[in-house]
Parts: structure tokens; sequence; C-alpha cells
């Protein structure tokens, strides 16, 4: 129980001291209150943006958009990395292109998406989705083409059809590599979702950072970050639970 508990008690005792120091430099004029603000304000304009702003439904609303996009992205990412692994050939042909979107500063489309689709949802969700399945299309054919030859020999030694070949021997084999390609197809997609609310000024949490930021309200603009922060924990803690579910070894 001690060792389960001493790295978060550790993580904590680290963010209180930081808290503390950037209290103490802010007070004794050591850094402008205009670059950081101080914990304690940051505290009271945590409170002041949930009864005032709806920082509560800010921070629910770019959850279930992540989410969302994250799931449309895996459900759009894993059958695609599989045809990549199916087809050989093709695979070869556009791992390359895909590697360069993945590279590609892809959140510079949304103006393109706001003509097609409007100032809604509906753009910040499609953007996040396309960000999101480019990396789990690439891992998930990655791990397929990492699976051991042995190992596949056994599922057609066992005269396996192609669905039981790749849910019973593929797909557990390259678990591993395809839950990196959804972690890091959700910090994409997050990172997407959070630049075009404050880009576009609409949607959850990337919206009430713009306006505070353009209203000079620093206190509020580090409450919204630190919203920001608990998405970002609460959705690989979801990720967390489902990969433990699926591989409990």
């Amino acid at each position: 129980m001690t060792m389960a508990k001493s790295p978060i008690l550790a993580g904590l005792a680290a963010l209180v001291a930081l808290c503390l120091i950037g209290e103490a430099l802010v007070l004794s004029g050591q850094v402008s209150p205009l670059v950081l603000a101080r914990p304690s304000q940051v505290v009271l304009a945590i409170v002041e943006l949930i009864r005032e702003e709806g920082l509560t439904q800010a921070f629910l609303a770019t959850f279930a958009l992540t989410l969302a996009a994250g799931a449309t992205a895996t459900a759009i990412g894993i059958p695609a990395g599989f045809l990549l692994y199916r087809f050989r050939s093709f695979g070869r042909a556009y791992e390359s292109w895909l590697a360069a979107l993945f590279a590609s500063p892809l959140v510079l489309l949304y103006p393109l998406f706001l003509v097609i689709l409007g100032r809604s949802y509906w753009t910040i969700f499609v953007m996040g989705t396309i960000t999101g399945a480019i990396p789990i299309i690439l891992n998930t054919r990655i791990g397929l083409v990492s699976v051991p030859r042995p190992l596949v020999n056994v599922g057609v030694s066992f005269n396996c059809s192609g669905t039981q070949q790749f849910f019973k021997v593929l797909f557990p084999a390259a678990v591993p590599d395809i839950f990196t390609g959804i972690r890091l197809g959700l910090i994409y997609a997050l990172v997407n979702i959070i630049g075009i609310e404050f880009l576009i000024n609409f949607g959850g949490l990337g919206r009430v950072v713009s306006e505070m930021y353009d209203r000079f309200e620093i206190p509020g603009m580090y409450a919204g970050i630190v919203f920001i922060v608990l998405v970002s924990a609460s959705v690989f803690a979801v990720l967390a639970r489902l990969e433990r579910r699926i591989r409990p070894v």
C-alpha cells in the first residue's frame, strides 16, 4: 500500500512546492502577474469560472469531444491499419505518406473545415478524428507486421478463419503497439481539439482559455489550463482501464 501511494504523494508534494514557489515569486515581484498567476488566485478563478462562465460544462464538452474523436479514430484506424497489413504493397506504398501527414501541422486545415462544416462542434470533432486516426493506422500496421511468423503459423495449423486469425492471434499479439498508437492518437486529438476551440473561440476549454486571454484575466486563463490537464488525465485514465480489461496481464 505504501509503495503504491508513494509516487502519488511525491507528485502531490512536488506540485505543492511548485505552487508555493510560484506564489512567492509573484508576491516578491520577481515574476510579473501578467506572466504567471498566483496559484491562490487561480483557485479563486476556478470557483468564479464554475459559477459564472460554465467551466464545468466546458470541461465536459472537451472531454466528450476527445473521447468521441478518439473512439472514432480507433474505429477507423484499426481496420485501416489491418488493410495496410493485409495488402502489403499498399502498406509499403502509403506508410510514408501517412508518416508525412503525422508530422504535418494538420490543425492549419481548420479554415477549410470551417467553410465546409461551419463554426460548430462538427469541425472540432472531424479535425480531432483525422489527426487521431493517423498514428493509430501506422501503429496498427507496425504491430501486425511485427507478429512473429511462428505465432501466425500456429493459427494456420488450427485451421483458423481470417476473422479467427485476427481476433485470436494477430490482434492480441499486436495490442501493445496498437495501444501505443491509440495513446498518440488521443494526444494529437486533444491538442487539435483544444487548439481549434481556441482559434475559433467555440466549444469547451479552448474557448474558455481564449476568452480569458482576450480579457487579460491571467488567473482565469491558468484555471482553464488546469482543467485541460484534468481532461488529459481523465482520458488517459479511461484508456488505461480499457487496456487492463483487454490485456489483463
